[in-house]
């Protein structure tokens, strides 16, 4: 699809609009399960952008639009301050139709950046926890910012700013290559970005892009701050980390019962017990006796690790771990390997001490 006309490109911008926000309209609002009794249903997604007070926008509904619009005045004004900069008139706008009370040009030049906008609110909802006591809902239901977190997005401020600084002089230079004025400069100052400066310098470029502030986290249940990356709180993660671990165990004892897993348990006791078919008592050295094991080789385990204890006699790690404790005695034919592991040579004795 083509357009040749201002019309037909806003036409196709509306449509596009329209589809875009229809893809979020399922997107959830995660609050903590403390906070839910006092969250209206019509909180925890986003719905439509369209306020249903307003019929457009204006006056978000829920909390989600409620950020955006904020966060879109913050943009605009910073793209205000960029054009001012740079001599501009924000209120001559192109793609936006003139308007006695909107800055046209100001909304035209921040289109490129809406994106970052909506990706950083996505982002935000979709893995932290959001905070009923961070907005309040007047009575013709326009839901509306507390102070204290309006503050902490007006943080964000010199990230839009620095994104629209070269897009505001990429116009200024647009406009600049159409004019027939004669001036000394040949092309437009660079207030923003400071290029040229950088250039007439033989500095390389520097990018611009400054990281928003990263919210912070709360717990799930509770809505306790908690550190990045967790879920839940010490005090909520001990239940859940229970109920979780009850469940395992009850599928652990299904699990155990399946005919693979039968046939596996089967297996691992045929193979010991073909060993100790063919293993034959003269094959233990007459120095090697249940005495020498006791008294001198395992002792001495403890200084094996558990992995080269399991390897050598091809037993698990628990197992390892009881005949390193002396809980158990292994099987005499494993007596052998373990006194090499142990450092016990040939010719120890029950009553030799000296090893």
């Amino acid at each position: 699809m083509t357009a040749e006309t201002i019309e037909s490109i806003r036409l196709l911008e509306s449509r596009a609009a329209h589809s875009y926000w229809t893809a979020w309209r399922r997107i959830p609002i995660n609050f903590p399960k403390g906070d839910l009794r006092r969250v209206p249903q019509h909180w925890r997604a986003f719905g439509a952008r369209v306020s249903p007070i307003t019929g457009s926008p204006r006056l978000a509904a829920n909390p989600i639009n409620a950020m955006l619009n904020y966060l879109y005045a913050v943009l605009e004004s910073e793209t205000r301050l960029a054009i001012a900069a740079l001599g501009l008139d924000p209120g001559l706008g192109v793609l936006h139709a003139d308007a006695p009370a909107r800055d046209s040009l100001a909304c035209d030049l921040m289109e490129p950046i809406r994106p970052d906008v909506d990706a950083y609110v996505l982002k935000w909802v979709s893995h932290e926890t959001m905070r009923r006591e961070w907005f309040f809902e007047q009575r013709n239901g326009s839901c509306r910012l507390m102070a204290s977190f309006a503050v902490r997005l007006s943080e964000t401020a010199p990230t839009w700013g620095n994104a629209v600084a070269p897009v505001a002089e990429r116009l200024a230079r647009i406009l600049w290559s159409k004019t027939t004025r004669i001036t000394r400069q040949q092309r437009p100052a660079t207030r923003l970005t400071q290029d040229h400066r950088r250039e007439a310098r033989g500095l390389p470029a520097v990018s611009r892009s400054t990281p928003p502030p990263r919210p912070d986290s709360f717990c799930s249940d509770c809505g306790a701050e908690i550190g990045r990356g967790r879920t839940y709180c010490a005090t909520c993660a001990i239940k859940h980390n229970t109920v979780a671990l009850v469940r395992a165990a009850r599928s652990g004892r299904v699990a155990a019962q399946t005919d693979q897993a039968q046939a596996f348990r089967a297996e691992a006791q045929r193979r010991p017990g073909a060993a100790k078919a063919l293993w034959k008592k003269s094959d233990l050295p007459t120095w090697l006796n249940n005495d020498v094991y006791i008294r001198k080789v395992q002792p001495r385990l403890r200084n094996v690790t558990l992995g080269v204890l399991a390897s050598s006699l091809g037993i698990s790690i628990p197992y390892a771990v009881e005949i390193r404790s002396g809980k158990r005695v292994p099987h005499a034919r494993h007596w052998q390997k373990l006194a090499k592991l142990a450092g016990i040579h040939e010719g120890a004795s029950g009553n030799d001490d000296s090893q």
